[in-house]
């Protein structure tokens, strides 16, 4: 009998189901005929709807026997482990999200309670058809930019936006195959045994250690520290090896999906094949396979997006989470949890190793491995003969620079050196758009987004304004929405699609290209373009933090950074240390093959301590001031945070309930801490409602999450009221 089944509920036993649906409580059912197994997968009736759970617990009885409906059937995959239950159990404590929501995330696929079948599937055939259509293109078009995968009549029906006549066409002509296949098919065995690559001793020695780790079956976390371009990959491949080869599952989280394409090759060179893929990239017919095959053990290695993590593993015994000091690990929306953390909770509870792998961590990270809470192994010298970049500061307050320019003389010349060697450079901002603000020059306004307090963008090569805050777009006005002036509608401040406008005209002769998030319909098509850079098909990059992930380009050897002083304005807890996160990393693209690389930082404060920090490459000493200064304040990492956002149709409501919290304050003020607020939110109106802001803070060892949930655990929010907890906020928008 198996961890996951040692409980047995014969048919009309009490169940307690826990659903996904928003009752937060479990219900109670009977055992269908045949019984079922704690932990298993169920589907339910609820009203007149059939609804997916999960058995969680004995029936509490406590409810009319009468009414008491039974269990319509047990779904044909794999029991929630008693593990799951308990990590869901403890993020949903940790984060005060309802137990419902938790089982959303841990169920996000479709087609649960279908039962095992033959289907037939379509992918990319080989031969050409006689004739294409506009509807043909598009078909293949699809079947081109996924990359082999393969879909369902209904998927690729959709996707293409044509009638599944098109499709059955193109398989008569050969250019579509038409295939059957067992749902869910395991995937192809990884062979752990390949060589990989010649370790350098630095590396062999670092994957010894984690991989020591693993043999003994031990939990522990190690934060795996190493320069831009050192090989931490190949160590974090070596474990893991090592987990397959004691026959355990490995996930591999990266925190971008345009990188997944460069590491699907390196895993498929190393293990002979690829690996079970899980984020938004994939289709939903992949997205099924896959979790129902981690389930059953029939995928050995996953890599995937954050939300990888809540995948039912059947034994888990490594997680990587690579470039672990990105922000994207924070979910902002629904339940709100930050991935890195909760990979160290998930290893624990089944005793394996988590390797947090960045060249610049998080100051959470790097105090935790100070303080001996985690393991630190660093990497200080680049793989080969590539060397670390040489940075400079270009001081833009001794620069010849007309208002409406933003490259450098000095950094034009430099561009210039590189593309005469036939070198890439790299022109970073991380400013997404054409320009920032749009103003009339009549009257003074700025577009405005009619939902949002925010500026609106605009986006030139879309011909269109677009809100980043709610998603909200509209043509260019002629005339300006206030006055009605025409003529004089102005864009202010650059963006990566302006950027690209004054290189062009600059460098006449060098081809470029733009690497912004917004200006790419899939995933694939990102990807594609990014492997047209790396095999040097580009002279000039120009870029946002989209750049910074982990790219590697071998013929880039010059990086510019237009504003190094942008993200040092404002407020935010964390501004400095994403400024050096961000310079850094961005740096660290350049010279990471044969040829040495500079990097250079446009800036107006050279003086500014970040500034130094970057150019001086002291990291060390960078995290211990930044540390004590937190340290002093008794913020992230001494101390606790937690925030919280009220938001209503009228502000006032919003306020009023802030107000009557900010008031009601006993229950944080019994654990020391303090609440601040309520204030308008920085960006104090998203999708027409008016937000609130209230900031708990209490010292690192408190119970806040109790004191929480006493101090709203009273709150009666009307109908067209929101409250969301956010413990430990990233952001503070």
């Amino acid at each position: 009998m198996t961890e996951s089944t040692q409980e047995f509920f014969e048919e009309d036993t009490l169940v307690g189901v826990l659903t996904a649906e928003p009752l937060d409580r479990v219900l109670d059912y009977k055992a269908p005929e045949g019984g079922c197994w704690l932990g298993a997968y169920v589907q339910v009736p609820l009203g007149p709807r059939k609804v997916l759970g999960v058995v969680w617990a004995p029936g509490r009885g406590d409810w009319n026997p009468a009414k008491i409906r039974q269990v319509l059937k047990v779904l044909d995959v794999a029991p929630m482990r008693a593990e799951m239950r308990e990590f869901l159990g403890r993020v949903g404590s940790y984060t005060l999200t309802p137990m419902s929501q938790m089982l959303r995330l841990a169920t996000r696929a479709p087609g649960l309670a279908d039962p095992p079948s033959m289907r037939k599937l379509y992918r990319i055939g080989y031969d050409t058809p006689d004739r294409m259509t506009d509807a043909r293109t598009r078909v293949i078009a699809v079947l081109e930019e996924y990359g082999g995968q393969s879909f369902t009549l209904g998927e690729l029906s959709d996707m293409a936006g044509v009638s599944s006549s098109v499709i059955k066409g193109l398989v008569k002509q050969g250019a579509v195959d038409e295939i059957d296949t067992p749902r869910d098919a395991p995937y192809l065995t990884l062979d752990p045994q390949r060589p990989g690559k010649e370790l350098t001793a630095a590396q062999a020695a670092a994957s010894a250690r984690i991989c020591e780790g693993i043999s003994e079956r031990v939990y522990g976390t190690t934060l795996l520290k190493g320069v831009t371009g050192s090989g931490k990959t190949e160590v974090y491949l070596e474990a893991v090896a090592e987990t397959l080869r004691k026959g355990r599952q490995a996930l591999v989280l990266l925190p971008e999906i345009a990188l997944t394409s460069e590491f699907l090759t390196r895993v498929k060179q190393r293990f002979g094949a690829e690996p079970a893929e899980w984020h938004s990239g994939v289709t939903m017919t992949e997205r099924r396979r896959c979790w129902r095959m981690v389930g059953q053990g029939g995928a050995q290695l996953v890599v995937g997006a954050r939300s990888a993590l809540y995948l039912p593993f059947r034994d888990l015994g490594l997680i990587v989470v690579d470039e672990e000091h990105d922000t994207s690990y924070k979910q902002e929306d629904g339940a709100l949890y930050n991935a890195r953390d909760m990979s160290v909770l998930r290893a624990s509870l089944t005793d394996a190793q988590v390797v947090l792998a960045s060249a610049t961590p998080s100051l959470e990270s790097w105090w935790n491995a100070e303080s001996g809470k985690y393991t630190r192994i660093d990497l200080t010298d680049r793989f080969g003969p590539a060397v670390m970049p040489d940075m400079r500061a270009i001081d833009m307050r001794a620069e010849d620079l007309p208002g409406s320019r933003w490259i450098s003389p000095s950094l034009h010349r430099a561009v210039e050196s590189r593309m005469e060697k036939g070198e890439q450079a790299l022109l970073f901002l991380n400013r997404r758009g054409y320009a920032p603000v749009t103003i009339c020059r009549a009257c003074g306004e700025q577009v405005g987004c009619d939902f949002c307090d925010a500026r609106m963008v605009e986006h030139r090569f879309l011909k269109r304004l677009m809100c980043h805050q709610c998603g909200e777009t509209k043509p260019m006005p002629e005339a300006c929405p206030s006055c009605g002036v025409e003529g004089k509608m102005a864009p202010v401040g650059p963006g990566v699609e302006r950027l690209a406008e004054e290189a062009a005209a600059l460098f006449p002769n060098a081809t470029q290209a733009v690497l912004s998030s917004d200006l790419f319909g899939s995933a694939r098509a990102l990807k594609a373009r990014i492997a047209e850079i790396a095999e040097g098909e580009t002279d000039i990059i120009i870029g946002t933090q989209l750049v910074a992930k982990g790219h590697n380009f071998p013929r880039l050897t010059l990086v510019g950074v237009i504003d190094a002083d942008l993200g040092l304005q404002g407020s935010d807890l964390r501004a400095a240390e994403r400024t050096f996160q961000l310079m850094r990393q961005v740096a660290g693209r350049a010279g990471r093959a044969e040829r040495p690389g500079t990097a250079l930082l446009q800036t107006f404060q050279p003086e500014h301590p970040v500034i130094r920090a970057i150019l001086s490459g002291d990291e060390e000493g960078f995290w211990k001031a930044e540390a004590e200064e937190r340290r002093a304040t008794g913020m992230p990492p001494f101390g606790r945070l937690a925030g919280i956002v009220i938001s209503a149709p009228e502000a006032a409501a919003a306020f009023d309930l802030g107000t009557h919290l900010a008031r009601a304050d006993a229950p944080i003020r019994a654990i020391d801490g303090q609440v601040f607020g309520p204030a308008p939110a920085p960006i104090a109106r998203i999708r027409g409602r008016h937000r609130v802001r209230l900031l708990v803070k209490a010292p690192k060892g408190a119970p806040i999450q109790g004191a929480l949930r006493q101090w709203l655990g009273g709150v009666k929010l009307p109908g067209n009221l929101r409250l969301s907890v956010d413990i430990d906020p990233q952001s503070f928008y």
